[in-house]
Order: C-alpha cells, then structure tokens, then sequence
C-alpha cells in the first residue's frame, strides 16, 4: 500500500473532521474524546483543534486519496519535555499495512527536528494491538502511571527517544 501523509492546518478542518470522527465512532475506547464530544462540533472548535502552537497534524493517504489514517504531535509543554503523539488511527481496512509506522516515524522525525529528545504517547491498557504497535516502533512503557480512567485503572504511558 503506498501511502502519502499529508500535513493539515486550521484551514483545512473540514478534511480532518469526518476522519477524526470516524476514527471516534471505530474507536470510542482508545481515545480520551468521545464521538458526542465532537459530532456537533462547531467550526471554530475544528479549527482551534488544528492550531496547536508547532503542532504536527497529518493524515494518511492511500490510493485515490483514501484518508486512511492520523496522527499529530504536539510540543512539550515546557523545554526539554517529550512531546506528545496524540490522535493516532488507522482505518481498519489499513492495519497491518505500514500505516501506522509510517505516521509514528513522521511525528518521531518532528519531534527530533524540533529539538525534542523523547516522544510520548498514552495508551488505553487493554489496547494490546495499539501497544504491541508502539513497542515495535521503539515505545517502552514507563512505570509512572498515565491519567486516571472512570473505571479506576489509569492509562499506560509509552516513551521512545528521538534522534536529530
């Protein structure tokens, strides 16, 4: 599958809004919105999503210009922190096919390029398939616990080093 990853803007939400809810409605457990949280959204709220000061959003693209996939990276929220992989999905139809890999390696070249030594993810912990993907991208999970759940448990926090 060739894929090409695109980089979006606040200009171009209305491209990223039914992939990211899409990704909400297929995925309502891996993520920390819920499909309610954002089906109404207004545009202004798509376009705030998108303007995340040196924010890196991409989406991935197959064939006949098939969005298959997403992800962003965020800046650290002080010098010298990780940054953050955030908003990642693949399509079902995709998995398996290098997508995944290809959006984390993009977010991990950003982060790198931009100065950050470590990229962060959390992970839902019964997300066997997400985490087994992130491990075999270089993520490890750490021993500090990630936030809170409802259920009581805490989401798994994962870490890889980035190199310039």
């Amino acid at each position: 599958m060739t894929i090409e990853l695109r980089r979006v803007t606040a200009d171009d939400w209305h491209v990223w809004r039914p992939v990211r809810l899409r990704a909400l409605a297929d995925s309502p457990h891996a993520f920390g919105s819920t499909l309610q949280d954002w089906a109404d959204a207004p545009e202004h709220r798509w376009r705030t999503r998108l303007s995340i000061p040196g924010a890196l959003d991409l989406l991935a693209v197959a064939g006949e210009g098939d969005v298959v996939g997403m992800a962003s990276g965020v800046p650290g929220a002080d010098a010298g922190a990780p940054a953050q992989l955030i908003s990642m999905w693949v399509d079902p139809a995709a998995r398996g096919r290098g997508v995944a890999r290809a959006l984390i390696e993009a977010i991990a070249e950003w982060a790198a390029a931009s100065g950050g030594r470590a990229l962060e993810l959390s992970v839902m912990p019964d997300n066997t398939v997400a985490r087994h993907t992130y491990e075999r991208a270089g993520f490890t999970a750490l021993d500090e616990p990630g936030d809170p759940l409802p259920d009581g448990r805490n989401e798994v926090l994962m870490r890889r080093t980035v190199v310039a």
